[in-house]
């Protein structure tokens, strides 16, 4: 809900003041007790304020989780998707390895001579096939990678809630973001990709930008 000047100046007073009665608050903004009324119902319906008789009125903090969470489900994954790692579907385990520690991330997507996604690569995956293999450099991606309809993807256009709900029922740290080929066949354009880390960031940078201090360990 977006709230008007006045609730917001009646939020801030009750956060810094609470508890406060409404003829307290009326007295701080130079209004009157009935010109005050409509909003002070407004934000505790709302939850933004919870009040007790002969108490007054104080800040819900939950109020504010719920808003900042409200506030990331609305975002676009297109809007905070990171550059894909890819390789061909061709490469090799050895050149795979390589790649995922040059570029400091946890898993490659495969792709094949057209550009659409063909396989997940993630370091577990070369890590076992690894072990005990002496001739990475002939095992090809396409042996040991995760392929449809096993491959978890969100599309562009999903929210961050979406791409966040799936990687966490799927334990996974990694989402391959998407466009539609031909989802029949299940041909996919990779275009970036979304992870755990993204969606912190995400939620860090809302906060932020509501003016809230963030502090960085």
């Amino acid at each position: 809900m977006k709230l008007s000047k006045r609730q917001q100046e009646i939020l801030e007073i009750v956060k810094e003041d609470g508890p406060i009665t409404g003829k307290q608050i009326a007295e701080k903004l130079s209004l009157t007790r009935a010109t005050l009324r409509p909003d002070l119902a407004i934000l505790t319906m709302a939850g933004n304020l919870d009040a007790k008789p002969r108490v007054g009125y104080f800040y819900n903090p939950q109020s504010e989780a719920r808003q900042n969470a409200a506030s990331l489900a609305k975002q676009i994954v297109n809007n905070y998707k990171a550059h894909p790692i890819v390789v061909q579907k061709s490469a090799s385990v050895y050149d795979a390895i390589v790649q995922i520690f040059l570029e400091d991330v946890g898993t490659l997507y495969a792709v094949d001579k057209d550009g659409l996604l063909a396989g997940v690569i993630s370091r577990k995956d070369l890590l076992r096939a690894a072990i005990g293999n002496n001739n990475l450099e002939e095992l090809p991606v396409s042996v040991i990678m995760t392929r449809m309809p096993n491959i978890v993807t969100v599309q562009y256009n999903e929210t961050l809630l979406d791409a966040a709900k799936k990687l966490i029922h799927n334990h996974i740290d990694s989402l391959p973001v998407v466009r539609e080929v031909d989802g029949e066949n299940q041909l996919y354009e990779v275009i970036g990709r979304i992870t755990k880390t993204t969606i912190t960031r995400a939620y860090v940078e809302l906060l932020e930008t509501e003016g809230l201090e963030v502090k960085l360990l």
